[in-house]
């Protein structure tokens, strides 16, 4: 038997060519993006500054896929803004940093003062959330309303603080006062802040990051809120919460804001925010005082809710109230307020 094969012969059922892959973007096509992001940026900037400026607002969002062909986020910090392309084949190695020169332009910064990053979709099987970038370890302090943050622009995926929940932040504070605030996954201890500025009689941040929690802890100082009263806990939320009940502590005002995933060493299964918020809100019930408040945060954008079964009352979600005007994106985050 002949082993000749036609080389014309088209592939038969269930076969494929290979794909030919999309050429880049041509000059013309980054240019003519260029553009776009360079106007929307001088509208929203002119606009946005202003505003924040009257109320000591350093970091704010200056555009967020507000351009369907344009798939970035765009946010100012001091001087600095950061540019995040969501990743995609199509645009090539040669977009971002064509964007992030229009971004230098148009803001009248120098080009070092524009930051870069590559977001990918998450999975379950992704890199950590906050996954470093390099080791400079250089950064500056922001103003948000009268509260002072450290942020790295440099190192990190994200930079230290998350202005969508800055309103939130000021429903912490308002409430704080004579509370013992529980800050879990507390990344840079932004709310602790908050609430120890509104005056809780303590807080306890928990992250199992040793580098977050000493951010966490700068925060506090760059604050002038230092004391014995303050607690930093390094540790896995789910052991914190163990550990916490059979000590029989309690607290009346609690922030919970964990990742949509995460894996876990010590466990045989790691976190995955659909299947598990039911537990974790459950654990988190069994150390809150009688008509203690708990908010519940999560930034997964098919977030499927499950809360009628929690021994809760006042339950409602508050997203549509704590989303600031600069964030096009009104799920950016979805919050719940829940009373224990």
């Amino acid at each position: 038997m002949s082993s000749f094969k036609h080389k014309n012969k088209k592939p038969g059922p269930g076969l494929r060519r290979p794909a030919k892959p999309r050429p880049y973007m041509t000059p013309e096509k980054l240019d003519y993006h260029a553009r776009l992001l360079s106007n929307r940026i001088r509208k929203r900037f002119r606009h946005l500054s202003r505003k924040f400026r009257r109320q000591n607002i350093d970091c704010f969002r200056l555009y967020d896929w507000d351009i369907v062909e344009i798939r970035a986020v765009v946010d100012w910090y001091k001087g600095h803004a950061v540019i995040a392309e969501y990743e995609r084949t199509q645009t090539g190695p040669l977009w971002l940093p064509r964007m992030a020169r229009a971004v230098a332009e148009t803001l009248d910064i120098p080009e070092k003062h524009v930051h870069q990053r590559i977001r990918r979709t998450r999975t379950k099987d992704d890199s950590p959330r906050y996954k470093r970038l390099g080791r400079s370890n250089k950064g500056f302090t922001v103003n948000e309303r009268d509260l002072k943050f450290w942020v790295n622009v440099d190192d990190y995926l994200d930079t230290g603080l998350f202005s969508d929940h800055r309103d939130t932040r000021v429903m912490i504070r308002d409430m704080a006062k004579g509370e013992d605030f529980l800050n879990l996954y507390a990344y840079t201890g932004a709310f602790t802040c908050a609430a120890a500025a509104g005056g809780a009689r303590s807080t306890v941040t928990v992250d199992r990051s040793a580098s977050y929690l000493a951010w966490a802890k700068k925060n506090m100082e760059l604050n002038g809120l230092q004391g014995k009263q303050h607690e930093f806990i390094k540790s896995d939320t789910s052991f914190f919460l163990e550990k916490a009940a059979r000590k029989k502590k309690r607290f009346s005002l609690c922030f919970v804001d964990p990742p949509s995933f995460s894996g876990d060493k010590l466990r045989d299964k790691g976190f995955d925010i659909n299947r598990d918020h039911p537990q974790l809100l459950g654990d988190v019930l069994k150390i809150m005082k009688p008509g203690g408040i708990i908010f519940f945060s999560t930034n997964h954008q098919r977030f499927q809710p499950k809360l009628d079964g929690l021994n809760v009352t006042d339950l409602v979600e508050i997203t549509s109230k704590t989303i600031p005007e600069d964030y096009r994106n009104k799920q950016i985050h979805r919050l719940w307020r829940m009373r224990a």
